[in-house]
């Protein structure tokens, strides 16, 4: 009211046409808009023509037909596979599907007929085969040549392989075999080795028996290189029982006859030549002896058996010479 008890009120346009009426309306689902606003200018009216249109656009919208079976449909797929997951089937249905999916791929000519197999020595065919994943079900269409090739290098045995296929229906196999090297004796149990020092079998096949036996912490990566030197003296070589790593630091040589050649951390060369020399003077690996002593540079100690040690005191003993004045 004003100063003189009148009743002040705005001459422009009803309150129920302002925004906040516009929006009631279009909340109370009215598909168009009073068309007093229409023609209104400035930024009211522009507001209430962009609600005017997104109203109309709400309004003509119409789900797809079919959406509410496709929804239903993804929900009961999502549920299936939680459940799967869940219960720990995954492997199960991935092995039923490659089964539905190569049964179908062979059905049109994709089965694989025949495999191409070479390089294997050791490896037999159906464990090359087994390796690979290969079985009379599988097809050509979705062998995986990649993963077949990473299943067979997790055999010791095959140091590398390659895997083609032969459309429609054949494979290529080709692998590249270990050579058994040696013997690695560690903690009580022989297995054969490489030369590279991967073990190949935990025990002993007929037919490898005869390798040099290794024995020791870290003796299977360094065989190959000791051998080589040993080469180097055959009549050393040819009489090695086994060559001991002790500590991972040096070499000893366990001989046939049962001698220990003890040898240094290094001039392995020197202490071998000083070996051969005196086996060739003195015939010393012949002797009644049980270990010969070669870590240091300026001597060489032996070590007699205990039947030669008994017979030197007796020696030393009888060579004595007797106190004077003694009686015989």
């Amino acid at each position: 009211m004003d100063r003189g008890g009148c009743l002040v009120e705005s001459i422009g346009e009803p309150a129920s046409w302002g925004t906040a009426g516009v929006a009631r309306r279009v909340r109370a689902g009215r598909r168009s808009l009073p068309r007093r606003l229409l023609p209104h200018t400035g930024q009211l009216g522009a507001f209430a023509r962009r609600l005017n249109a997104r109203a109309e656009r709400l309004g003509a919208w119409q789900p797809p037909r079919g959406a509410g079976v496709a929804a239903s449909a993804l929900i009961i797929l999502g549920s299936i596979a939680l459940g799967v997951v869940y219960g720990n089937h995954a492997d199960d249905v991935t092995g039923a599907l490659s089964v539905a999916r190569d049964t179908a791929a062979d059905a049109v000519g994709f089965a694989i007929t025949g495999v191409a197999l070479s390089g294997n020595k050791h490896l037999s065919r159906e464990e090359i085969f087994a390796l690979a994943g290969v079985s009379p079900r599988t097809s050509t269409l979705f062998f995986d040549v990649t993963d077949a090739r990473a299943k067979l290098k997790t055999n010791p045995w095959i140091a590398d392989a390659t895997v083609q296929k032969l459309y429609p229906d054949r494979l290529q196999i080709a692998i590249r075999e270990r050579t058994a090297f040696a013997l690695w004796q560690k903690d009580g149990r022989i297995g054969i080795v490489a030369d590279d020092g991967t073990v190949l079998e935990p025990f002993i096949s007929r037919g490898i028996a005869g390798l040099p036996l290794f024995v020791g912490e870290g003796a299977a990566p360094r065989a190959k290189d000791f051998l080589a030197l040993l080469d180097r003296y055959p009549d050393i070589r040819d009489n090695v029982a086994a060559s001991v790593l002790v500590a991972e630091r040096r070499w000893n040589l366990r001989l046939r006859n049962g001698i220990d050649v003890r040898l240094p951390e290094f001039d392995v060369e020197k202490a071998l030549d000083r070996l051969v020399a005196l086996d060739r003077d003195k015939k010393l690996l012949s002797l009644d002896i049980v270990a010969v002593d070669l870590r240091l540079a300026d001597r060489v100690t032996v070590r007699l058996s205990d039947d030669a040690a008994a017979a030197r005191a007796e020696l030393l003993k009888a060579k004595k010479p007797k106190p004077k004045g003694s009686s015989a």
